[in-house]
């Protein structure tokens, strides 16, 4: 195996805890000596212990002039664990491979300078664009303090969400509505709009053979219609939010359910932005919408939109609402851009993975 091949693994390893590290990011590590993998590691969940440091505890005395690839820079400063930097420094490890370095502040390039210091070898830029890839919700989030968002559709070839009279149960198969609850499963909070609320009553909970983490669920409610029998108020599996314009006094009804929260936002402000803001102030990281036609497009046309998972059921039904409802572009030039990640199928439905043109910068 080569550099390329011990950092691949790292980037692997880092991948298995999706959904569970946020606000932190994915990080992998593996330790080598004379060419064989003596520890791993990944970070598991924000507060336990980093990456680096499960590599070097299952490596023991053989970290000792061993070599140390990492996916992020490692942390150089005290927060809920102690620095990595000092762990590789009093491991005896020889050289350190890093593929992304860490945008924020607090470590930003100070934990190369550290191993460097104390005359740690440190190559960096081993396989960068698969570890950027996997921590674009991270870097967006270090360099914006709002989520990275994700929109999510399930439509017909011909483009369409629903018919015309608004039925949407089932546009495609029941593998593609499983691949839903894993990026359920991988975002903090998940957004619908009131009158998904209305129309469906849906749970937005996760749903897989195992389990999976339950996001936060964001109704978008201006004039706080959700009823409190619906079952995101009701069912206590997660907690609920609801954005409103209506002012909070009003929100009395909902006092009895302790996991729902009302934020009142003033008809004056940008709801939308405002929304993103404070879900980042919460630490929502990475944010799902899976709202109808009017939030997507909302969200797209205020270019908050970071990637989309399209799924796409070979079924056509003519007249409907699609993805995109926006007339005010009269040329194709004016079409909002997106780059193509990957494109899978899922039973008989196909799956496409896009960014946004400026979606997966940091």
């Amino acid at each position: 195996m080569n550099h390329e091949d011990y950092m691949k693994l790292a980037v692997d390893l880092a991948k298995t805890a999706e959904g569970h590290t946020s606000p932190n990011p994915l990080v992998g590590a593996v330790c080598v000596k004379n060419g064989q993998v003596v520890g791993i590691g990944m970070h598991i969940q924000a507060g336990m212990p980093h990456a680096e440091v499960h590599a070097l505890v299952m490596a023991g005395i053989h970290a000792s002039e061993a070599d140390l690839y990492v996916t992020l820079e490692p942390c150089a400063h005290t927060g809920k664990t102690p620095p990595c930097t000092n762990a590789i420094i009093n491991s005896g490890i020889r050289r350190v491979f890093i593929a992304s370095t860490d945008p924020n502040p607090l470590v930003n390039g100070r934990g190369i300078r550290l191993l460097r210091a104390a005359g740690i070898e440190v190559i960096v830029n081993v396989c960068k664009e698969e570890a950027d890839f996997i921590n674009r919700a991270y870097f967006h989030f270090s360099k914006n303090k709002q989520p990275y968002i994700t929109l999510k559709a399930a439509t017909t070839l011909d483009g369409r969400l629903a018919t015309h009279t608004g039925d949407s149960k089932w546009i495609t198969s029941e593998q593609s509505r499983l691949d839903v609850h894993t990026l359920r499963h991988t975002h903090d909070a998940i957004v619908v709009g009131v009158n998904t609320i209305l129309h469906d009553n849906p749970f937005l909970t996760t749903r897989l053979p195992h389990g999976g983490k339950n996001p936060i669920r964001v109704i978008l409610d201006r004039r706080l219609r959700t009823p409190t029998s619906a079952h995101v108020i009701m069912d206590k599996a997660a907690e609920t939010i609801i954005f409103t314009n209506e002012s909070i006094e009003t929100s009395h009804r909902y006092e009895e359910f302790p996991l729902v929260t009302i934020e009142s936002i003033p008809s004056d402000v940008d709801f939308l932005c405002e929304v993103v803001k404070r879900l980042g102030q919460k630490n929502v990281m990475k944010l799902l919408i899976e709202g109808g036609s009017q939030i997507h497009s909302s969200f797209i046309d205020a270019c908050l939109a970071n990637e989309v998972y399209l799924y796409m059921a070979p079924k056509l039904i003519g007249n409907g609402p699609s993805l995109f409802m926006d007339n005010s572009r009269s040329l194709i030039s004016e079409s909002v851009y997106l780059n193509i990640i990957d494109v899978k199928n899922f039973d008989n439905d196909i799956r496409i993975h896009a960014l946004f043109s400026d979606g997966g910068e940091q």
